[in-house]
């Protein structure tokens, strides 16, 4: 939804001299120069890219003491997107780790003139988003609770109130807005300029004019970088080259991928108004509109992010610095006509310049940064979406800790580079996906909405199969997975196109799915699963996986153990369940999105062994989730084998026979609660296994069910999933897992002195579920994530996942509650008592709700409750 424009056109002839400066003279190189000074022979980081994410890296690793820094640009500072950046500085963002972000970068940026004697242009403006809609309005409502509990100002306003703050924009057909005073504008350029002058005095050297032609690699890890004029060797490298960053990366001897694309990005520029608008006049998104509209020296800016955007330079590199392209007025037309409909006072104005500069998207909409899972010090910070602004102060800042300190201050998983694999990077694949993603900058964005583009990419052998049964498919990193199952004499199309905030449409549909789990039996296709066997000669396997894992895996072959790998201070680093499936050799299944993260981490920290084998095989295996009470006997029919628990118990791992199929692996596990079986079957005997299980099941009521199912039941449970209610920054003793850790057995394993401080002195959040007391499931909003939450009318937390519950029916929402001190706002332990005794409250769009608040899971309020209504929270079993 927000933007990076023109910053001032005239930032070069106004300021053609930035380099005189005395306090760069030593340190910075233009092109009249490059000649007679030759570059260092080495450094501790270089850094490719002079706009505003390489200075912000570059002032932020100065700022953290690291002084032995190369920034190379290849044209002049700040000649790149930044230069075409109107800057204007945003926190309506849907993501936590955005709005931290956008909100670090205006702090700074407000404080940077002062810091540098360099003037940025920093004024202070607030932003209207604007709603034609009242989906559009609840978007934003659900946007302005986050705002609030992070202390940012903002207000909903009613269509008059725009008025009073904007008179020259047409309210007839807003249904409302959302007021966000702190938002400001910049000048993007001397940001990027006051940032490198900053950066400079504390010894950073500045070359311009300087091409980086690929990095050097030895053994996976950066050694140092090729220039058109001469070799730097280096520990680190930053890769900050905007839309030439996939290039780059693909150029080194190593290729590291990095998927981002360019489209065509037009605004217009206008004569002042016969009044001048102000400098600190708002700036205006109008979403449904698709433009945006700020003030821009008595005249105004507007640009916007149409439905047929432009994709261009597919086949590779093209300008050094970038320059404004061909003007396309007919393209432009929509985004003029929607500009005039919101302001018509400006029919008669005249329009100085239409503008058309390249803007690199990525494939999810979110930016790229992180440390390469194939090149150690090979980073990443790139692809912003059109947000550089907004988030180049504190994408800078974290970037800067992570190669610092070995991880930033928050939790960056979504934008981490390891979120992609290289399917994602081919280059037709990149420009069908960006042609989806810069219309969705402003579409409205509906909970567990899709995208289109780049589709089939990854799919089960069972995929025909399932989508003939009425699969409706859902992506998550590039597989494709069943949502849900439409039954025959279903709409189809109404289904597909059902997007709301409220009840949705397959509210049935999943409701009968998870009921035949809980009365019958049914099969989940879970075949994206990421799956890893580690193996060795003799007995390195376990010694290194021991001391990996925070889970005793010392155990009997045929076991499973529930495990995670944690870091230094903790935290989850991976969730997954391990199988011993013999003395040597362990099975590990992973969450679908931890396969690059997962397999780095592992590299990264086990030696290298020739003795010791890692092998992804997660595309060797269909995985089959057969859940329900029924399960035991389609089992049973299907391999002549008792299944029961008293031959076949809880959490064991056993090689048996499926119809004709040999050599399935059989678990004895649903990663829900429900009684049942994962099958992993080798992928040529796929089809033979579901048609089997298909065929025996009927008489036992057998059905396909989808994801839906799966995270109604697992919710409904308490079981937490990495990437939604875990994270690098939660531990076991926050989540209600210390039973899953040797903490007892005197094994040492990574985060094992961090967990035995917390031990002692106590936990600051606990992971806890909430039942919606107040909740009308058919007429209330629903709670989908990130919802606050109220303690004793104090926020305490957010939510991380909820569901519908079919077996309590009502809403259950999972999220950790804290604990501050009223005055200090310092983190205070969090006792069980704490959270029994408190009244708790859910924020659904600004609406309050009230929940109970539990620390153990139960089956059913009306009918199963527990032996103690009071419970350690360690006591609970989750996933």
């Amino acid at each position: 939804m927000f933007l990076r424009l023109l910053s001032d056109v005239r930032w070069w002839t106004v300021r053609p001299r930035w380099k005189s400066t005395s306090s760069f003279r030593h340190t910075t190189t233009s092109s009249a120069e490059s000649s007679t000074i030759s570059l260092p022979a080495q450094a501790q980081v270089v850094i490719c890219g002079g706009g505003i994410m390489g200075t912000s890296v570059a002032y932020h690793l100065s700022k953290l003491g690291w002084k032995d820094i190369i920034l190379l640009e290849q044209g002049r500072l700040a000649a790149g997107s930044t230069r075409f950046c109107a800057g204007i500085v945003s926190t309506v963002r849907h993501l936590s780790i955005e709005l931290k972000m956008a909100d670090y970068s205006n702090k700074l940026y407000q404080q940077l003139e002062q810091e540098t004697g360099i003037k940025t242009g920093y004024m202070k403006t607030g932003s209207i988003s604007l709603a034609q809609t009242q989906d559009r309005l609840i978007s934003l409502k659900r946007i302005a609770s986050r705002l609030s509990v992070m202390g940012i100002p903002c207000e909903i306003l009613a269509p008059k109130q725009v008025s009073q703050l904007h008179p020259l924009i047409n309210i007839h057909d807003l249904v409302g807005a959302m007021w966000v005073p702190e938002d400001a504008v910049v000048s993007s350029a001397d940001v990027s300029l006051a940032l490198a002058n900053a950066a400079s005095q504390n010894g950073v050297q500045i070359h311009e004019r300087t091409s980086v032609s690929h990095v050097m690699v030895q053994k996976g890890c950066v050694t140092g970088v090729e220039t058109d004029r001469g070799q730097i060797k280096c520990q680190y490298f930053v890769n900050c080259a905007g839309q030439w960053a996939y290039e780059l990366g693909l150029s080194n001897e190593e290729p590291v991928s990095i998927p981002l694309h360019a489209c065509e990005h037009f605004y217009l520029l206008t004569r002042p108004l016969k009044k001048p608008l102000e400098s600190n006049t708002p700036t205006i998104v109008d979403p449904d509109g698709r433009i945006y509209i700020r003030s821009w020296q008595g005249g105004i800016l507007s640009g916007g992010f149409e439905k047929n955007p432009k994709p261009l330079f597919t086949e590779g590199r093209n300008q050094l610095e970038i320059q404004n392209l061909h003007e396309d007025w007919d393209h432009f037309e929509p985004l003029l006509s929607s500009l005039l409909r919101r302001m018509p006072g400006l029919e008669a104005l005249e329009i100085m310049q239409l503008v058309n500069c390249p803007e690199s998207f990525t494939p999810d909409m979110r930016c790229v940064m992180g440390e390469s899972p194939t090149v150690q010090g090979y980073f990443v910070l790139a692809g912003m979406n059109s947000a550089g602004t907004s988030f180049g102060g504190g994408a800078g800042k974290y970037l800067a800790e992570w190669m610092v300190n070995g991880c930033p201050s928050e939790n960056v998983w979504p934008l981490d580079l390891k979120r992609f694999g290289a399917l994602q990077s081919s280059r037709t694949f990149l420009r069908h996906r960006v042609m989806e993603v810069m219309p969705l900058i402003y579409d409205l964005k509906v909970p567990r909405w899709d995208f289109q583009t780049g589709r089939q990419l990854r799919t089960s052998p069972l995929y025909d199969r399932l989508d003939a049964q009425g699969a409706r498919w859902m992506e998550k990193h590039g597989f494709e997975r069943p949502k849900y199952f439409v039954p025959p004499g279903k709409d189809l199309l109404a289904l597909d196109q059902s997007k709301t905030f409220y009840k949705p449409d397959w509210f049935d549909i999943v409701g009968s799915e998870v009921k035949c789990c809980k009365e019958a039996v049914c099969v989940i296709d879970m075949s994206s699963f990421t799956k890893f066997e580690i193996s060795s000669t003799g007995d390195q396997a376990l010694e290194v996986l021991q001391y990996l894992f925070s889970n005793d895996l010392d155990v009997p072959v045929g076991h499973i153990v529930h495990t995670g790998m944690l870091n230094e201070e903790g935290g989850y680093e991976n969730d997954c369940s391990i199988a011993r499936v013999n003395k040597r050799s362990f099975f590990m299944i992973s969450p679908t999105d931890q396969q690059i993260h997962c397999w780095a981490w592992l590299k990264k920290h086990m030696p290298n062994d020739s003795n010791l084998l890692l092998e992804d095989v997660t595309w060797k295996y269909t995985a089959l989730n057969l859940i329900g009470p029924r399960a035991v006997d389609v089992l049973s029919e299907l391999s002549y084998a008792p299944m029961t628990p008293e031959h076949f118990p809880s959490l064991f791992c056993k090689e048996m026979s499926v119809g004709y199929a040999n050599g399935i692996r059989v678990m004895s596990m649903t990663h829900t609660g429900e009684p049942g079986f994962m099958l992993y079957i080798p992928i040529e005997y796929a089809l033979h296994v579901y048609n089997e299980l298909m065929s025996v099941g009927q008489k036992y009521g057998i059905r396909n069910a989808g994801y839906y199912a799966l995270r109604s039941l697992r919710i409904e449970k308490f079981f937490a999933f990495w990437g939604q209610d875990l994270d690098t920054f939660t531990t076991p003793l926050e989540c209600g897992r210390e039973f899953r850790v040797k903490l007892d057995k005197g094994t040492d394993f990574i985060g094992r002195d961090a967990l035995m401080q917390q031990k002692q002195e106590g936990v600051c959040k606990r992971f806890t579920m909430f039942i919606l007391e107040d909740h009308d499931t058919d007429l209330d909003l629903w709670p989908w994530w990130g919802e606050p939450i109220y303690r004793n009318g104090l926020y305490v937390g957010k939510t991380t996942s909820s569901a519908y519950s079919y077996t309590l029916e009502r809403h259950v929402c999972l999220g950790f509650v804290q604990h501050f001190d009223e005055e200090t706002r310092e983190a205070l332990v969090v006792t069980p008592d704490f959270i029994n005794r408190g009244e708790y409250e859910i924020d659904i769009a600004g609406q309050r709700f009230q929940a109970k608040a539990k620390l153990y899971p139960f089956s059913s309020v009306f009918t199963h409750r527990r032996r103690k209504d009071e419970m350690e929270l360690s006591g609970y079993h989750g996933k």
